[in-house]
C-alpha cells in the first residue's frame, strides 16, 4: 500500500502483465483509518494488487480530479463534491453510491480549559474555535447546524474563529493538542490515537447532521475492473463492518 501527498500524481500499472496492479483512490481526510483497513484487507485478498491512497480535504480532491489528476476511485465526505467531477465529466452520471454516513461534534482538549458542556457555548465570549476552511464538507456542515441557529449566536460563533484548517483530521489534531478550546469534526474523527486526549460534546440529534458519504469510479479509471472491484467491497458486508469499527454509521437510503 501507499500513500500520497495531496496533490501528488501517480502513474498506473495497467490491468494485465507481470507489474503489480495499482488503484489509486481519492478519498476524504476523515476516512484515513478505515480506508487504510479496508486497502490493507483489499490487497490481501488480491495477490498483485498495491493500493494507492490519496487522503485530503474533498474540496482539495475534487478540484484535483477536475485539473486532470489520474485516479480510479473517488470518496468524498458529500455529495456536492462528487456532483463537481460529475459535472467536469470525470466521472459518469448515476454511477455514484452513498456508502457511508456520519454525525458532527464538538470536541474539546481533555482539560476542557474553557468548560464548554454544550453547542451553545461556543458563541461566549474569549472561546478560541478551530474549524475546517470554508468548502470543505464538514465546515458545509457546521455552516448548515450553525444556519439554523438564532443570529446573535451565529454572529459570536463565527466571531470566536481563530483558525480554518485545510481538512478536519488537522482541526482534530489541533484540538488534541491544545491549540484551541473547540472545534467541531465528525465523530469518527475521534479515533484511538487522540481519544484520551480529547472529550466530545454532543451535539443534539435535532441540532444535528447526517453527513452522507458517495463513492464511485472514475470514467477514465486506468483500472476501472479493479476499481469497481474495490467500490463493490466498500459496501459489502465484509467492508461495512470495517466502516463501523472507525465509527461510521449505515449509508443513508439513497
Amino acid at each position: 500500500m501507499a500513500l500520497l501527498l495531496a496533490g501528488c500524481g501517480l502513474g498506473q500499472a495497467g490491468e494485465n502483465g507481470d507489474e503489480p496492479q495499482e488503484i489509486t483512490v481519492f478519498a476524504a481526510s476523515s476516512l484515513t483509518d478505515a480506508f487504510t483497513e479496508l486497502a490493507a484487507t483489499f490487497e490481501a485478498q488480491n495477490e498483485g494488487v498495491e493500493m494507492v491512497l490519496n487522503f485530503a480535504g474533498s474540496s482539495q480532491l475534487a478540484a484535483q480530479l477536475s485539473e486532470g489528476a489520474v485516479a480510479d476511485v473517488f470518496a468524498p465526505a458529500n455529495p456536492a463534491q462528487m456532483e463537481a467531477v460529475v459535472d467536469n465529466g470525470r466521472i459518469a452520471a448515476g454511477s455514484e453510491k452513498l456508502f457511508v454516513s456520519n454525525r458532527l461534534t464538538v470536541i474539546v482538549p481533555d482539560d476542557n480549559p474553557a468548560e464548554i458542556t454544550a453547542l451553545k457555548d461556543l458563541a461566549q465570549p474569549g472561546v478560541q474555535m478551530i474549524l475546517a476552511v470554508e468548502g470543505v464538507p464538514v465546515r458545509q456542515y457546521t455552516d448548515e447546524i450553525v444556519a439554523a441557529l438564532p443570529a446573535d449566536f451565529q454572529t459570536q460563533f463565527y466571531g470566536n474563529l481563530v483558525s480554518e484548517e485545510d481538512n478536519v483530521r488537522q482541526v482534530a489534531a489541533k484540538i488534541a493538542l491544545g491549540e484551541a478550546d473547540a472545534g467541531i469534526v465528525y465523530t469518527s474523527d475521534v479515533t484511538p490515537d487522540i481519544a484520551t486526549q480529547v472529550r466530545q460534546i454532543p451535539i443534539p440529534e435535532a441540532q444535528n447532521v447526517v453527513a452522507a458519504y458517495p463513492i464511485a469510479p472514475l470514467a477514465d479509471a486506468p483500472s476501472p475492473t479493479l476499481a469497481q472491484s474495490f467500490i463493490d467491497f466498500v459496501l459489502s458486508d465484509k467492508g461495512q463492518a470495517i466502516l463501523s469499527r472507525w465509527g461510521f454509521g449505515p449509508p443513508p437510503i439513497d
